[in-house]
Order: C-alpha cells, then sequence, then structure tokens
C-alpha cells in the first residue's frame, strides 16, 4: 500500500473502494493505523485473529504491525493514519473502538482539504479524546499443518454447520479419533472442540455485519438455537453479538 504522506497535522486519511472477496496483501505501517469502514464491511487479520468491522467499528493498528485488510462486501475502506511522534495514545497491541456519531463526523470532516491547519489541529485533538476502545477477544483459527487435521479443518470451514463427530471426520481421512485431537491441541493450541465454535464464529461475523437474523446466523454456523449461538460467542469474544454490533445499521 506504500508508504503514509506526512501531513500538516497527526492524522492522514485515505479513502480505498473494495469489492467482496478482496484482500490487500500482508504489509506493514511505519505509522499507526485505525482501519475502519464508512460503508460495508472490512475485515482484517494480524497472524491468526481476526476482525469484522462493521461501519460502528474500527481496528486500532499499532506501528510496525504485520496484516491484511479486505472486504466481505463492497466496501469504502478508510486508512486513518497516525504519526507515532505526534499520537498520545499508546496502545500496544490492535485494539477495536467505537465509531460514535461524533467520530464519525469528525473523521468525514478531516478528510476535506479545505479544512486549515489550525482547524485540523484542533479536531484531531477532539478525535483522540472520543477513542473509545471496545473490550473484545479477536476470534483466532490457527490452521494445523497436519494434512489429515487440515482435511477436517478445511470442511468445517466450507460448511461450519457439518455436524460429523470427530471419529467421523477421522474414518473419512484415515486417522483415530484420538490422533486428530492430539494434533488439533498441539498444532492449534485448541482443543478440536474449541477450534470448531472458533470457526463457527468467524464464520457468523459477516452474516451478522451483513443483519441476517440471529436465528439464521446460528442455523447456518451449526447451533440449534440463537440461545446457544448466543452463548457461544459472548463467552469467546467477551461480549454478545447484539453489542460487538452495535450501532449497526
Amino acid at each position: 500500500m506504500g508508504a503514509v504522506p506526512r501531513g500538516p497535522g497527526a492524522l492522514v486519511l485515505g479513502e480505498f473502494q473494495l469489492s467482496g472477496g478482496s484482500w490487500f496483501p500482508w504489509h506493514v505501517h511505519d505509522h499507526h493505523q485505525l482501519a475502519w469502514a464508512s460503508s460495508g464491511v472490512a475485515v482484517v487479520n494480524v497472524a491468526e485473529a481476526h476482525w469484522v468491522l462493521p461501519p460502528s467499528r474500527a481496528l486500532w493498528l499499532p506501528a510496525g504491525t504485520v496484516h491484511r485488510t479486505g472486504a466481505s462486501g463492497r466496501t469504502a475502506l478508510r486508512g486513518v493514519y497516525v504519526d507515532p511522534g505526534r499520537c498520545p495514545v499508546s496502545w500496544a497491541r490492535p485494539q477495536m473502538l467505537t465509531i460514535s456519531s461524533l467520530l464519525r463526523e469528525l473523521l468525514e470532516y478531516l478528510t476535506s482539504a479545505e479544512v486549515g491547519d489550525d482547524a485540523r489541529r484542533r479536531a484531531e485533538a477532539v478525535v483522540f479524546d472520543v477513542l473509545e476502545p471496545v473490550a473484545v477477544t479477536p476470534i483466532s483459527v490457527p490452521m494445523p499443518d497436519d494434512p489429515r487435521a487440515r482435511l477436517v479443518a478445511e470442511a468445517l470451514i466450507a460448511d461450519p454447520a457439518d455436524p460429523r463427530s470427530l471419529a467421523a471426520f477421522g474414518r473419512a481421512v484415515g486417522a483415530s479419533e484420538r490422533t486428530l485431537a492430539r494434533v488439533f491441541l498441539a498444532e492449534c493450541r485448541l482443543s478440536f472442540g474449541r477450534w470448531r465454535t472458533q470457526a463457527r464464529l468467524r464464520a457468523a461475523l459477516p452474516l451478522l455485519a451483513d443483519g441476517m437474523p440471529m436465528d439464521g446466523v446460528a442455523r447456518r454456523v451449526g447451533y440449534s438455537s440463537s440461545s446457544a449461538f448466543v452463548a457461544a460467542f459472548r463467552r469467546a469474544v467477551g461480549v454478545p453479538p447484539g453489542q460487538y454490533f452495535a450501532g449497526v445499521g
């Protein structure tokens, strides 16, 4: 994506139009970045961590964070780049933020080339004051290297509602249930059950962001009820889906 140009203040804003399923390759910036979609749904990966960002959410990426950014549908991605030397925010790790109506208006205002330097600096000071973190755990779905376990993982990513047990998967790929369980724990650092939950929740995020009803999302990713899905989401992410996507729509 190239170097970030220097602006008159601490912030430089850019906009990129992305079609669904498109990704920028893995890259890194010397600047901090606030990844935000003003319309559509952005997706950000940092190592194995996975964030889905409707317009009500953004992700703070500290300078030096290797990441890739994409879109689950047609998306207007805003890149807000922050000079670390002029930034009062010191988050050392990626941090999800709320895009309040005030913050959205400030960011839109700062995209205008007609804003003078003094006015820009005053507006930027307010931006930093209104950044509001959301306490969530990113969803990680590490892939196993073992070819048999990888076939199981790929089958569940293709169809997270696949109801087969690990023993049934083992018969399909030529490995015992015990062997596959050991491989998932050793290579993914998750039990198979937890890995399957993470894969289901990751598949649910873009459906939720697109406004699919909770019952439909739950069935699509393999839960028998919306209450079971909401409980699993809350345990893994730290907040229920309604709070994660608060302000969407």
